[in-house]
């Protein structure tokens, strides 16, 4: 513990540090008066200041990750210019001219100083402009009366020579504060590297950079195994038995993840997502984000087999309870009255509910224990719908709504499923519909083929009270019901999409739907037409 608060104390420290260099460099580059900007070595501009701006008459971010030669008049001397500057390594100082944003022309003296990193390694190179036309002017005049003003033109050449050094003296300054910078990023690098997370971070070309400690300890590889896979692709690094688990799940394009797990030797259970790192919208690589949740799923089991249990105990009580309150309903103990039979029945009716929320509570412990479909075989689904349409018929005119099941005129094939989970997901789906529209409304079903897709399309339309938009992201969400649904209808566990969407997702199908508030809903899902019963 003390040693994480040291290391706390000490990444803070460094923050700290960084703001107040950072503060500084700003703070210099808006007093400097002298126009420079900053250039890397594929000669684009990496920074500016205030002064540079105001003589080009461009605003910063024109600027930054543009060819500096786009600012000079003659683009081609400047790039001859350049490449002196960086085959010889020595500092320039040259005249040109720069044309402004507005196209004016503007005579300047340039300044080129490189720009290397702490082990001497050229990275770039400094640019100042001093805005001669002043100057320029003034040696017209001068040539005119050169014998006049001689020791004026001395004086102004030693302000000038000031000037440069005042400059080059400024330039170090800098240089020095991008040393600390650099140092700064040691730092970050240090606190990466001790991440508690495993971390993958590939290129923008899909070649692996690197690779921080934690994810090495997940995947058993020692540092010098490190050195010989950095640089490869992800279908090179799959030639490693240690990765190969995960490449497969990465492809070897890296794709988008978000929590998909991973399950290692020594029960080790790793949830991975991706994300791609950008700078100024350019996409500069992808980071691999492993994350140890062998704790976290070793106590949802545990929770879930809890639930099972106390389901399966409550389940045995409450069935008991169901059929002596139905014997006592009807007669068969004996008879009872009106008044009697009033509170028996709206007993009857909570005990249902109470059956029909652990009945919801086992499915979803199975669906969490990857063992919900039982029976997988091929069905006729216009006979499944057709059932479910037909159970519902009496709630539907109940409630006076108008529910129609429009048959496929064309004959749909078998599908893979298990009748009875499919039975269920028409059950939610419908009687939702049913429920939650206002007498007098409809409700339609429809089944169709798409033979390109190879898939059967099912559709439920109402014109009911519709989800609201801001809770539409919550639809299939463990006990979530929307507000409005709630005013509606008060009955409900809210767990009746959840399982419908797990029952479509095991089936390898879609489910989805679309809403706008107080004018109805259509969801819909599809099922593959698959041979295969291995597949389930």
């Amino acid at each position: 513990m003390n040693q994480k608060k040291k290391e706390d104390t000490t990444f803070q420290i460094a923050g700290e540090d960084l703001k107040n260099l950072e503060k500084y460099i700003r703070e210099l580059s808006i007093f400097l008066p002298l126009p420079f900007c900053t250039v890397n070595l594929s000669g684009v501009i990496v920074d500016t200041n205030r002064a540079f701006q105001d003589l080009v008459g461009y605003q910063k971010m024109e600027l930054i990750g543009e060819k500096v030669k786009k600012i000079f008049s003659n683009g081609k001397k400047f790039e001859e210019l350049e490449k002196k500057l960086l085959t010889e390594k020595l500092n320039l100082i040259e005249e040109g001219a720069v044309l402004t944003k507005k196209k004016k022309k503007i005579p300047v003296r340039v300044a080129l100083a490189v720009r290397k990193d702490e082990k001497e390694n050229l990275v770039g190179y400094f640019l100042a402009l001093s805005d001669i036309s002043e100057l320029m002017a003034f040696q017209e005049r001068l040539e005119e009366k050169v014998k006049e003003r001689t020791r004026e033109l001395e004086s102004k050449a030693r302000e000038l020579a000031k000037s440069r050094v005042a400059l080059m003296n400024i330039l170090e300054e800098v240089e020095m504060a991008r040393k600390t910078i650099e140092k700064e990023r040691d730092k970050t690098t240090f606190v990466l590297e001790n991440f508690p997370e495993g971390l993958l971070f590939f290129d923008e070309n899909d070649n692996l950079f690197s690779m921080n400690p934690r994810a090495r300890i997940f995947f058993n590889l020692q540092s010098p195994s490190i050195d010989e896979l950095r640089g490869k692709k992800p279908k090179d690094l799959a030639q490693n038995s240690s990765l190969e688990p995960l490449i497969k799940i990465l492809g070897e394009d890296i794709k988008q993840i978000n929590k998909e797990e991973l399950k290692l030797e020594g029960g080790i259970i790793l949830e991975i997502s991706t994300i791609i790192v950008k700078s100024k919208e350019e996409k500069v690589g992808k980071l691999v984000v492993l994350r140890d949740v062998t704790r976290s799923k070793f106590i949802e089991k545990s929770k879930t087999e809890f639930v099972s249990i106390a389901a399966h105990q409550l389940r045995t009580p409450l069935s008991a309870i169901k059929w002596t309150i139905r014997m006592l309903l009807d007669g068969d103990i004996g008879t009872i009255t009106g008044g009697q039979r009033d509170l028996l029945g709206k007993t009857y009716k909570s005990n249902e509910r109470m059956i029909h929320l652990i009945n919801d509570l086992l499915n979803i412990t199975r669906i969490e224990e990857g063992r919900f479909l039982y029976k997988v075989e091929v069905q006729d689904i216009v006979s499944i719908c057709e059932k479910v349409v037909v159970s519902l018929k009496d709630s539907a005119q109940k409630r006076e709504v108008d529910l129609k099941f429009d048959k496929p005129i064309k004959k749909i094939p078998g599908v893979v499923v298990d009748a009875e989970k499919i039975f269920f997901v028409f059950q939610n789906l419908i009687n939702n519909a049913i429920n939650y529209t206002e007498p007098k409304g409809k409700v339609r079903v429809s089944i169709e083929y798409l033979e390109e897709k190879k898939e059967i399309l099912v559709s439920i339309e109402d014109s009911g009270i519709g989800i609201p938009e801001d809770q539409k992201s919550r639809v299939f969400s463990r006990f979530f019901r929307a507000g409005n649904a709630i005013r509606k209808e008060t009955d409900g566990t809210g767990l009746g999409l959840y399982i419908a969407k797990n029952v479509i997702d095991a089936h390898k199908g879609r489910i989805w739907f679309e809403s706008k508030e107080g004018e109805g809903s259509t969801f819909r899902f599809t099922l593959p037409i698959v041979s295969n019963l291995d597949k389930f």
